[in-house]
């Protein structure tokens, strides 16, 4: 429950992806300087158990650092032995679902139909992600209306852009990939200071 109160709290779930493991902590301590409480280290990056445990080392006092692009149920056990907090996938999958709560962590499995979204809450995820929500925000909000209940995070597609209106329809959480955290751009003390910059404009958004 502290896991999913700070997630309801900070909201904005900062997606590290494709970011080298000798640089993944200086991205990761320029976005906690910018008011960014969360962070996702997704499995198909480099070395990304290694960098999870040396975060939740690091930085897992202050911020909560969790897995994303888990597929199965062992990759989910793997980046909860090494310090992941809450579990994020790209599909629905109960096996992993089962097996994150199993172990104390919050699992948010990604969904996108109607169909899929209820299946799983239903299933046992804490808040379901919606992906890709470049969908639009009426998409969501459509898909809210007979399913009022189900925690929403929606992500791929959410900027500054838009992130005020997917507030309005009532997302608990974003999930904020590329458009926070650019893997293709050279990361130096410039990149990292712009981080910290861009990272504070998304907390304001939110608040």
């Amino acid at each position: 429950m502290q896991t999913l109160n700070h997630i309801y709290q900070h909201k904005i779930v900062a997606i590290i992806r494709g970011v080298s493991a000798d640089k993944a902590k200086d991205v990761a301590f320029a976005l906690a300087e910018g008011g960014v409480k969360i962070l996702e280290i997704t499995l198909n990056s480099p070395k990304a158990l290694q960098v999870i445990e040396q975060l939740a080392d690091s930085i897992g006092k202050q911020v909560l650092i969790g897995a994303g692009t888990v597929l199965d149920p062992e990759s989910a056990r793997a980046a909860i032995y090494a310090g992941a907090k809450f579990i994020l996938s790209p599909t629905v999958d109960i096996n992993t679902i089962h097996m994150t709560r199993r172990h104390g962590a919050v699992s948010i499995p990604g969904a996108y139909t109607p169909t899929e979204i209820l299946n799983a809450y239903a299933w046992g995820g804490d808040i379901v992600k919606v992906f890709p929500a470049s969908a639009g925000v009426a998409y969501i909000k459509d898909v809210k209306g007979p399913l009022p209940q189900i925690p929403i995070m929606p992500t791929g597609g959410v900027g500054l852009d838009n992130i005020k209106e997917f507030k309005k329809i009532g997302a608990v959480a974003y999930g904020i990939g590329s458009s926070l955290v650019d893997a293709k751009q050279t990361i130096n003390d410039d990149y990292l200071k712009q981080l910290t910059s861009k990272a504070k404009q998304f907390i304001e958004a939110v608040q």
